[in-house]
């Protein structure tokens, strides 16, 4: 992505933690302690083409398993979100990812909602997502939740952590190779799930509170781990609020409501007022939720904003570049 200064005296690995100016990398089973080399600083044109945990990166090897970076390679799938705030910069989660694993517990964290959000993440990343349901052992009314997730993807895999139900189920998708991210709420039991996977204690796991289901933040960085499958599993912290960073994939997303407004009787309707309105009417008799369309304008809206503001901000730096 920048600077191929000396590609063939440089060695492959890559990224396992990013901790600021500091990156470990992993390569041919060693990790390297490394830092960026000040011509890939200051050649990025913004933060998003710096290294990020999941990216493969070529760098010079040092005495004493120190590294200087030199190189991002291609990625062949990202997963971004909305930075927090007024801000329409690109939050880049996990890069070169096989499988984005959306995790939510089946409790009173479960949110329909927030899971839509992910999926349409999940559909631009160019990574395959799949719904993890956790802790099913301590659910009695799990077809409650089934139910309306199957009107919005059929992959999904139910896991209990007292028989591990379902864990070998994801082992399976990350063999050979291949490289998944858990994304999901702090208290979901993303930890408990990667321990199960790598088969040990990796990962420091905290109590949810009582009161309303909600976990504490275990996990504060985002880091890639080895599983014994010969995959990969990238961990993140919980993240409450995630905006999608691009609108490519929301009307695939909502199908179902893009394919019943092509049945209204004005082509410009509005879905309010109007006559006909195939929207209202599927709304008035059940067949679509209200709360799935109103999440659908949310999103329409929010991604329209930000489409702008990155247009302003693209005209903005044109300007500077012309003076």
């Amino acid at each position: 992505m920048t600077s191929n200064k000396h590609h063939a005296s440089l060695t492959r690995g890559r990224i396992t933690v990013s901790y600021g100016s500091t990156y470990h990398i992993l390569s041919n089973d060693e990790e390297i302690s490394a830092k960026l080399s000040g011509s890939l600083r200051h050649q990025a044109a913004s933060q998003s083409e710096l290294p990020v945990v999941g990216d493969w990166v070529k760098f010079q090897l040092l005495p004493d398993n120190k590294g200087i970076i030199h190189f991002v390679e291609e990625r062949f799938s990202k997963v971004s979100r909305k930075t927090s705030g007024n801000r329409s910069d690109e939050q880049i989660i996990a890069t070169n990812i096989d499988w984005l694993f959306i995790v939510s517990s089946l409790n009173n964290d479960f949110n329909l909602r927030r899971i839509e959000r992910y999926l349409v993440a999940g559909k631009q990343s160019g990574a395959k997502p799949v719904i993890i349901l956790t802790k099913a052992d301590l659910c009695s009314t799990i077809d409650l939740y089934l139910v309306p997730l199957y009107a919005l993807t059929t992959d999904i895999i139910v896991t209990s952590f007292g028989d591990d139900k379902g864990i070998q189920q994801i082992a399976d998708l990350l063999a050979d190779g291949q490289t998944g991210a858990l994304v999901g709420s702090s208290g979901v039991g993303k930890s408990t799930l990667i321990n199960r996977l790598v088969q040990n204690e990796t990962m420091h796991v905290s109590a949810i509170r009582k009161e309303d289901d909600r976990g504490r933040h275990t996990t504060t960085h985002r880091e890639l781990l080895a599983l014994p499958t010969g995959g990969f599993l990238i961990d993140t912290p919980g993240m409450r609020e995630f905006q999608p960073f691009q609108a490519e994939q929301l009307d695939s997303q909502f199908e179902d409501i893009v394919q019943l407004s092509f049945n209204c009787r004005f082509r410009n309707c509005r879905h309010d007022q109007e006559a006909d309105c195939a929207i209202k009417q599927a709304i008035e008799s059940g067949e679509l939720s209200e709360n799935r369309y109103m999440n659908y304008l949310k999103l329409q809206k929010e991604l329209s904003f930000q489409e702008k503001r990155i247009r302003e901000k693209e005209k903005l730096q044109n300007k500077r570049k012309k003076k």
